[in-house]
């Protein structure tokens, strides 16, 4: 297992679900995203796709301004 981050501060809906769909595409089950955004509909889009798609939502935290999200990626079932 690995840890990555993703910096999505200053996109709109839908790029930060975009842009983490994408890298996490790049990565193997069992590795944890960290994904920063400060677009607030994040919080409810990134756990959302989540669910869809067979990812875990470890974390959510605020920290002043911006979102933070842990994923980890699942195995695609």
């Amino acid at each position: 297992m690995a840890h990555y981050q993703l910096d999505a501060r200053r996109l709109l809906c839908p790029m930060p679900v975009i842009r983490a769909q994408n890298r996490v595409a790049e990565l193997l089950p069992g590795d944890v995203l960290e994904v920063t955004c400060t677009d607030p509909g994040a919080l409810n889009d990134i756990p959302a796709w989540c669910r869809i798609n067979g990812h875990t939502v470890l974390a959510t935290r605020r920290d002043g301004n911006e979102v933070i999200i842990d994923i980890e990626v699942g195995d695609g079932t």
